[in-house]
């Protein structure tokens, strides 16, 4: 690597700008020289050679697209004149060797943990109160005002005040001061909390439960038991109206389906049988204080890193992603493996074009054609409403140079590292097995999340280029930006810089180890991370089928 361009693999044809490159500038790169014949702005990419219409575009070693107009050498690409293409794919047709990171270094290491009945470690305690349908939304709510303050959960909030000062000074006919009017800082919220282990109370309040399909329902079930079960996570309170499609039996099947032994404290609270609101909701608020009281004397106990359970993620990409974060958080995923854990890699609209090797990846044949399988439904039924996977890169994935599908799910693969896939799992269902599992979700960020912690993640890696405040209300989201301009203009949600490889002063494997020595502290609790910091507690469903 050049601190001005970079190729990512010796087969590419295509160069990477690590800097802004000016029209003129004279390039030399593998012996060949040529001269740019426009600007290509950093993260974008330029041909080395004269492309004619229909060759091939590689990148990553592998197919990103195809040239749909002659692109002279030195000159950018871009959706005007590549067009997305991928390789085929098919069942498993090599075997992986792989030989696992050196992790000496953390031999013996443990992390400060949850430990739960069931055998699973938790990295927060947090407690759950959950509507099973959104005509319940309401009364989770209040729930909520009434809790969080009192217990010392909530946040000053430092926009209110900021309103009530520019109304004192508009009522005190100073109109000209409330544009130069500073915000001040947020200093806590001056309460110490009740319950010193115990993480939080999350409030999962959503749009489903009833309408659409009963598959959605099922579903919705299904990813409410998961985040029950998930390690970080003491209990839940759950309220149920009584009459629609997520019944109360069904989200118990769900949960004896994941622990045939389940003994978390579970609440499970009617409305239609309670009678009057006041009545559930008092029984509701009594009844949750009293579990709390149970669920803050467990502490935190040593536990072997072999209990991480490690959800990987993108969003709001950018041309540096793939270079940088995406491989960082691979090498993580890769260490974690080797030490005993379990990594997830989800998005499956996002590896697009990388099927084959993930194929090959896999332990054996049923479990890559359970990928195979997923896959190819998955796309189907994308294009069976008239849409597909090359429409996946957003507007800010172009600007920032991920200008095709194939090229956008090389770079994103990268978090799944080099490790063998030991299973694949359909939305909902929960990682068991040590080793790399694919999880199939949207490529949509929260939806992707959302679906990670439900399916166990206990720390989630998150990387981004363009930056993105996505959190989860359980699981710790470690922030991972690409390029370090990101890192200094939002410091706010960021939690780890991987600019420094880009810059040639970090190799990906010392980046990973900082990455693993921060999983550590914040599983332990010593670290909070920045999304923690903002409350960011992102929850979106995944509504597969249509609405009835």
């Amino acid at each position: 690597m050049s601190h001005k361009i970079l190729k990512v693999h010796p087969n590419d044809n295509v160069l990477v700008a690590l800097t802004d490159l000016q029209a003129g500038e004279e390039i030399t790169y593998d012996s060949i020289s040529l001269s740019l014949i426009e600007g290509i702005p950093a993260k974008h990419k330029f041909t080395q050679q004269d492309m004619a219409p229909g060759q091939e575009i590689i990148m990553y070693g592998t197919l990103v697209g195809k040239a749909v107009e002659p692109i002279a050498a030195g000159a950018r690409i871009s959706t005007e004149n590549v067009k997305h293409q991928a390789n085929t794919f098919s069942g498993k047709n090599k075997t992986l060797d792989w030989t696992a990171p050196d992790v000496s270094k953390w031999a013996g290491k443990t992390f400060m943990g949850f430990h739960r009945e069931d055998g699973q470690v938790g990295t927060a305690n947090y407690w759950l109160v959950i509507p099973l349908v959104f005509c319940e939304n309401r009364n989770v709510n209040i729930i909520k005002q009434a809790f969080m303050e009192e217990l010392g959960f909530g946040r000053q909030d430092v926009y209110k005040t900021y309103v009530q000062q520019m109304v004192d000074l508009y009522q005190a006919g100073k109109v000209n001061e409330i544009a130069q009017l500073p915000l001040q800082g947020y200093n806590g919220n001056g309460q110490k909390r009740i319950f010193e282990n115990i993480d939080g109370i999350k409030f999962l309040t959503h749009e489903g439960g009833c309408g659409g399909i009963r598959q959605d329902s099922d579903a919705l079930c299904a990813l409410l038991a998961g985040y029950i079960h998930n390690p970080n996570v003491a209990g839940a309170t759950v309220l149920s109206l009584g009459c629609q499609n997520a019944q109360v039996g069904i989200l118990e099947e769900k949960l004896r389906a994941l622990n045939p032994n389940f003994k978390k404290p579970l609440i499970v609270l009617e409305q239609q049988q309670e009678g009057t609101e006041q009545e559930l909701l008092t029984q509701a608020i009594r009844r949750t204080f009293l579990a709390l009281i149970e669920a803050d004397k467990v502490r935190r106990e040593p536990a072997p890193l072999s209990k991480l359970v490690i959800g990987l993620e993108c969003g709001g990409s950018d041309g540096f992603s793939g270079i940088s974060a995406n491989p960082t958080v691979g090498q993580a995923s890769d260490l974690i493996v080797a030490l005993g854990g379990k990594s997830m890699l989800s998005e499956f609209p996002e590896l697009c074009g990388v099927e084959q090797e993930l194929i090959n990846r896999c332990v054996d044949d049923k479990t890559a054609d359970r990928f195979v399988q997923l896959m190819r439904a998955y796309a189907h039924a994308a294009e069976a409403v008239g849409s597909g996977f090359d429409m996946n890169p957003s507007p800010g994935n172009i600007k920032d140079g991920l200008i095709t599908d194939a090229i956008k799910s090389a770079g994103a693969a990268k978090k799944g590292g080099t490790s063998p896939v030991v299973d694949v799992l359909d939305y909902t269902e929960y990682a068991t097995k040590p080793g790399l599992t694919l999880l199939c979700t949207p490529g949509n960020d929260v939806e992707s999340t959302t679906a990670m912690a439900g399916s166990g993640a206990n720390i989630i890696l998150f990387t981004t280029g363009l930056g993105t405040p996505t959190g989860n209300p359980v699981t710790p989201v470690i922030k991972v930006s690409s390029n370090t301009k990101l890192a200094e203009r939002m410091p706010d949600i960021i939690d780890i810089d991987t600019g420094p490889v880009i810059a040639g002063e970090k190799t990906i494997e010392e980046m990973g180890a900082d990455m693993l020595d921060l999983i550590i502290e914040v599983a332990s609790g010593n670290v909070k991370t920045k999304a923690q910091l903002l409350d960011q507690d992102d929850f979106i469903p995944w509504k597969r089928g249509i609405s009835l």
